[in-house]
């Protein structure tokens, strides 16, 4: 059966919600080997992805993943990108997760290691002595405890291992790189989520509506990154009461300084800790926190904290200040890993 939708796509034609759903039960359940997977991958990415195709796939992503049952009230959100810009930029979102959470939001945080960058979210909390291995109802005590926590995709989305080998031999993105930002095992309705191709800019949020998500902001900016940047344009497509509106954001018109790509990026591992805790710690340079209060900005939108971008930004910027941000770091690191790691750098 599943070579027989592999030809379907080699020559080209859509596979049915149904169709997709039983390849992936296939799949993630290890029935298939690597030769099936890789030319499963690569048919598919070759002919490309339709809505029905995405969605059948990210359902049962959904079904075999670990799941997190958070406690929390209210709107939890994520925020990651899809990755892949190459771009080797800071890690802004899980600096803008911490913003976020210090200025009353509540970030369900889903990241792994970096594939194409220096450093992924899994990099930084693993620094800290953050246990990637947590059990689900250990991370739901620490979201509901300091409204943030990490789950790392490894642990979470254990059958995933089934196309390792396959997305290697592939060498290059799939289908998988777009659906694992949205298959966050805590089931969050509200995202903001930033896309490595501009074509997927209004489709993940329509993709999303038709799972039951809220609200949703998807952004790409014009120098290339897949998030907010405070170096060019940025475009944005923002699911809110089941209406799809399209935008762009200029930095310099929501009160931010024009920078440069150099000033966010680095080079080593060690550079991206340096990055986040400046950021958090007030001491970064412009760049990098303006890059991080206007990503902050986008998720307080998602969580219905402000109603804008102007006033995202300026609630971003004052929690940076106030050490708001920073004291949530401590008191999280002080509970979740070691806190003389973080000491040693402030």
């Amino acid at each position: 059966m599943i070579s027989d939708l592999i030809s379907k796509l080699q020559q080209k034609t859509d596979l049915t919600y149904d169709q997709m759903n039983y390849v992936m039960t296939e799949i993630l359940s290890g029935k298939t080997n690597d030769k099936e997977n890789l030319d499963f991958l690569s048919n598919l990415t070759e002919k490309g992805e339709t809505d029905d195709e995405l969605l059948g796939m990210l359902d049962k992503m959904r079904e075999f993943a670990l799941k997190v049952e958070p406690k929390n009230k209210g709107k939890i959100i994520d925020m990651c990108g899809t990755g892949g810009d190459n771009l080797q930029t800071f890690n802004v979102s899980t600096t803008a997760s911490f913003v976020v959470t210090a200025a009353g939001g509540v970030v369900a945080k889903h990241g792994n290691h970096s594939s194409s960058g220096v450093s992924g979210s899994a990099d930084i909390f693993e620094y800290f002595g953050y246990d990637l291995n947590l059990e689900p109802d250990r991370i739901a005590d620490i979201l509901e405890k300091h409204n943030i926590c990490f789950m790392f995709a490894q642990k979470f989305h254990p059958a995933m291992r089934h196309v390792s080998n396959a997305r290697k031999q592939l060498g290059k993105r799939s289908a998988f790189n777009l659906l694992g930002p949205l298959s966050n095992p805590a089931c969050v309705k509200n995202q903001m989520i930033g896309v490595g191709a501009i074509e997927f800019l209004d489709r993940l949020p329509l993709i999303l509506k038709r799972n039951g998500a809220e609200n949703i902001m998807t952004v790409r900016s014009d120098d290339g990154m897949d998030e907010f940047s405070t170096s060019a344009t940025n475009r944005v497509c923002i699911l809110r009461n089941d209406k799809v509106l399209m935008n762009s954001i200029d930095p310099q018109v929501v009160g931010l300084h024009k920078s440069t790509l150099k000033d966010i990026q680095i080079k080593t591992r060690e550079d991206a800790i340096k990055a986040f805790v400046g950021v958090l710690n007030n001491t970064a340079n412009q760049a990098m926190i303006e890059t991080t209060a206007l990503n902050a900005a986008g998720g307080l939108i998602v969580a219905n904290i402000v109603n804008n971008f102007e006033e995202g930004v300026e609630l971003a910027l004052k929690t940076i200040k106030d050490e708001k941000a920073f004291k949530l770091l401590e008191r999280f690191v002080a509970d979740t890993g070691n806190i003389s790691k973080l000491k040693e750098m402030t």
